[in-house]
């Protein structure tokens, strides 16, 4: 018999709630399971993932296989980090070790990622204001004369900028 870690869908119609669940491979998505080790909420922001660590590593070391998606959960979780350390014969202090620096290292690349995200959001609101002006002279052209047509804006280096608008001259 193989036993599998996945998900099991639950919840209403267009609101999705999954179980991770141990169950044999060869039974049905929402089949009788041996199991629940956890839940995913995918309707929340951020997605929300609950997870018994100590059951899936004992599950893991029964021979039970993750499916790709409940992997990626216990990877983000450092639940793959501290099997994988059990299975190369690490003791506990050592592995606790390891753990703490890698969520230390999640939490430095959770501020570079909001730094970036900040940046950006900086970025997009200069180029805003840029843009303004430009609009604020086309509706002020608008009010002055009183018609919907813009007059084309005359930029720098432009030949046909160099036109006198008093005489209409070249």
């Amino acid at each position: 018999m193989s036993v599998r870690l996945r998900l099991r869908r639950m919840g209403k119609k267009k609101q999705p709630f999954y179980r991770i669940v141990v169950i044999d491979s060869r039974k049905a998505r929402d089949g009788r399971y041996i199991e629940n080790v956890g839940t995913y909420n995918p309707m929340t922001n951020p997605a929300q993932v609950n997870v018994e660590e100590d059951r899936v590593l004992y599950w893991l070391g029964k021979g039970a296989s993750p499916s790709d998606t409940v992997k990626s959960f216990f990877r983000k979780k450092g639940i793959m980090l501290k099997w994988h350390l059990m299975q190369s014969g690490m003791d506990e202090i050592a592995i606790q070790g390891e753990v703490k620096k890698w969520e230390d290292q999640q939490v430095e690349s959770g501020k570079k990622k909001e730094a970036l995200i900040e940046q950006e959001k900086r970025e997009k609101k200069k180029t805003v204001e840029v843009e303004k002006p430009k609009e604020a002279a086309v509706e002020e052209a608008v009010e002055t004369t009183g018609s919907t047509e813009v007059p084309p804006v005359a930029e720098a280096g432009d030949s046909k900028a160099e036109v006198s608008t008093e005489t209409g001259d070249v």
